[in-house]
């Protein structure tokens, strides 16, 4: 890459826990391995001491936070590339929406990394509020086949490339024997449907009463899920709450199937963080996941909303450890190309403003 290129990335800072977070660590952490400046911008700057109990109440906190995120953006003008990480709806007009009017107005080169599974209603239905944006844009890219695709559908020429995954961090091991330990780190929002694992949990116990589930995560639904999990009797499930990113491997080496039931999703570093840890991974289809996870062959797939299929799948790698064996063997091979090394020629192709 270019020698000393300077690159500001606008996106979520450790506050908000989540892919896009532990993504723009990844590639910067990479970047400035290979020379180049990068300069971190947070959408959720940090609330000075005396402000910080604003963040309870949620206008108030909204205000304060672009009080302080909008004049920030006055940092891009010593970039040459402004790399901005997306969601979808409220998050994108707040966040990367005045970081690429900044950065057009200062005349720097942007890119628009755009991950959110919500792709599909958000540019069908937010018209104006999205599309003028977009169109500002140098270029559009995005981790999976399954966005591009929808990006093409709106007009948009968008080019792939993969998520990051810092393999050296996850330990591989090989699951012999398979025990009952499942794991799911889907944070506790309503489109990942824990209530749907839960539930699967439930039923696996009938069949395996030495069954455990780990829930790492926390949002919204924490409340009703914990109360679920009440209700559904089995003993074995405990919740974790959040995990910061340094203790994230040791989750995964502590467990041994990874199930994850969303019913919006993209590309989940989550599922690529199990494959790259050895776990077995049963997951709903959602977004890229049917991609990444192809049922038989690297992982089982069940359909959404489901909970019976999912705890028969599971059952399934219990009873046949030798055959879940072999397809994390071959996923934890596919995960290479989420390596760093894979995905740096085309990071550079695309910071040098070259055709895809």
């Amino acid at each position: 890459m270019a020698d000393r290129l300077r690159v500001a990335m606008v996106a979520a800072s450790p506050e908000i826990l989540g892919g896009q977070h532990v993504q723009a660590a990844a590639l910067a952490g990479a970047l400035r391995d290979e020379g180049l400046d990068v300069t971190l911008i947070p959408i959720n700057p940090a609330f000075p001491p005396g402000l910080r109990p604003v963040r309870r109440w949620r206008y108030a906190r909204t205000v304060l936070n672009q009080m302080l995120y909008l004049p920030s953006l006055i940092r891009l003008r010593r970039a040459d590339v402004v790399h901005v990480f997306s969601a979808a709806y409220w998050s994108f007009l707040l966040g990367p929406a005045p970081a690429i009017a900044a950065a057009r107005l200062l005349g720097r080169r942007v890119i628009l990394n755009y991950h959110s599974g919500e792709a599909e209603h958000h540019l069908a239905r937010w018209g104006s509020l999205v599309h003028p944006w977009l169109r500002l844009a140098d270029e559009i890219v995005v981790p999976s086949a399954y966005l591009q695709e929808i990006f093409a559908r709106h007009g948009y020429r968008a080019r792939v490339i993969r998520n990051v995954v810092a393999t050296p961090r996850f330990r591989y091991r090989d699951r012999m024997p398979l025990r009952p330990r499942l794991l799911s780190t889907r944070n506790l929002e309503s489109h990942y449907r824990v209530d749907n694992t839960l539930r699967a949990f439930a039923l696996l116990r009938d069949r395996c009463p030495e069954a455990t589930l780990t829930v790492a995560g926390y949002g919204r639904e924490e409340t009703r899920l914990r109360d679920l999990a009440d209700a559904l009797g089995p003993s074995g499930v405990r919740f974790v709450g959040r995990v910061e990113p340094g203790e994230v491997p040791a989750l995964y080496d502590g467990s041994d199937i990874f199930v994850n039931s969303s019913v919006i999703d993209n590309q989940p570093l989550s599922i690529l963080e199990a494959f790259a840890s050895g776990l077995p991974v049963v997951s709903t289809g959602t977004g890229d996941i049917r991609a990444m996870v192809r049922d038989g062959a690297i992982g089982r797939l069940v359909p959404p909303d489901e909970p019976e299929a999912m705890a028969r799948a599971v059952a399934a790698l219990l009873e046949h450890p030798r055959r879940a064996l072999e397809m994390a063997r071959r996923a934890r091979r596919e995960i290479e190309e989420y390596a760093w090394p894979k995905v740096r020629r085309e990071w550079a192709a695309v910071y040098a403003g070259a055709p895809s």
